[in-house]
């Protein structure tokens, strides 16, 4: 595994117009100087995302999945309005550059950014990476220091309209319960129970709106190539709104599994969570609270919610597997996941931890 993520030649039917583009980019940009080679980064279920390299700039383009529409969670253009208002605030966010609701380009709507060149952790270090117990605690350590100041921004630097924190939480139960309900298949577990334990103990609305990422977690982040424990980039805006920033953790901590969490659950580990000197779940809601002065006591709530968000996107996934709607034989197994994450959220409900 290469330490810095490449890219490499687009999947099938998802290349993009060279010449078209490359006319659009140099009139828009006049800097740019060609020939432009385009290159698609192959990881990820969502937006798709490209490198642009210019004979002197390097850069990445942001496109939704083929077939969607922009009024969707694909936007574009709120995804760019969110780097753009973010920013100067938040340096971790990558440079927006442009753009352009103009379909006749390459199909879509899309926008242009700076490329955050760096190391970006997987489900294991990459080749040539050792990080000793006393590093992987120093990075986690960065990695809620980075969360943090995320949480601490205003929004009101212009991001004020981009989410409703009132209400929050209640539509995020309603809105992922319904969604599960809408993509449930034979073979999934039903989760009524989950759903409704979610809904009768509602916390309050916080009275620390902030600006939540949404899926803030180690594959997301962008490291140093020379100090790999230094974070340089926070990727993929998408789902960034203003809301609750409990929320917003208990999501991340989804997908943190640890070394002693059950065989099973080791199954969907999707980052080097379980290294030797990596933080606790519980010692990162510690990091977090004392660094930010959040109350964490009842955070078996928000982590609860967020094992089954995790098993909401992943039933969705798995729904178009089931349905003939595509062959990604990655789906596959995602029903498994499923219910391992169901459970693990049984867990919580009765034992009150993360």
């Amino acid at each position: 595994m290469p330490m810095i993520d490449r890219a490499v030649a687009a999947r099938e039917g998802e290349s993009l117009p060279a010449g078209r583009l490359e006319a659009f980019l140099l009139d828009a940009m006049p800097e740019l100087r060609g020939p432009l080679e385009i290159k698609q980064f192959p990881r990820g279920f969502s937006n798709l995302t490209y490198r642009l390299r210019f004979a002197n700039r390097d850069l990445v383009l942001r496109r939704p999945p083929i077939g969607t529409k922009a009024q969707s969670a694909h936007d574009m253009q709120r995804e760019y309005n969110i780097l753009e208002a973010l920013r100067p605030d938040y340096r971790l966010c990558p440079l927006p550059l442009l753009y352009t609701g103009d379909e006749t380009i390459i199909g879509s709507p899309f926008y242009v950014m700076e490329r955050v060149r760096g190391i970006i952790l997987r489900k294991n270090l990459p080749e040539g990476l050792n990080l000793p117990p006393r590093d992987c605690r120093a990075l986690c350590m960065r990695f809620v220091e980075a969360f943090s100041r995320l949480h601490r921004i205003d929004p009101a630097v212009g991001l004020e309209n981009m989410g409703k924190p009132q209400g929050y939480v209640e539509r995020q139960v309603n809105g992922w319960s319904q969604r599960f309900r809408n993509a449930r298949t034979d073979d999934a577990p039903d989760c009524e129970d989950i759903m409704d334990w979610l809904a009768a103990r509602m916390p309050a609305d916080t009275k620390r709106p902030a600006v939540v990422h949404n899926d803030f977690r180690f594959d997301n982040l962008v490291l140093s190539p020379q100090d790999p424990l230094r974070i340089i980039g926070v990727l993929d805006w998408e789902l960034a709104t203003v809301g609750d920033p409990l929320m917003d953790l208990g999501n991340s901590l989804a997908y943190w599994i640890q070394a002693d969490d059950p065989e099973e659950r080791q199954l969907l580990r999707l980052m080097p969570t379980h290294l030797d000197g990596m933080l606790s779940r519980r010692d990162i809601v510690a990091a977090y609270a004392e660094s930010t002065g959040a109350d964490t006591t009842d955070f078996a709530y928000y982590y609860c919610f967020g094992l089954f968000r995790l098993a909401v996107i992943a039933q969705q996934i798995y729904y178009r597997y089931f349905h003939g709607q595509t062959r990604d034989e990655r789906f596959k197994m995602l029903i498994f996941g499923v219910h391992m994450l169901e459970k693990a959220a049984r867990r919580v409900m009765a034992d009150g931890i993360c």
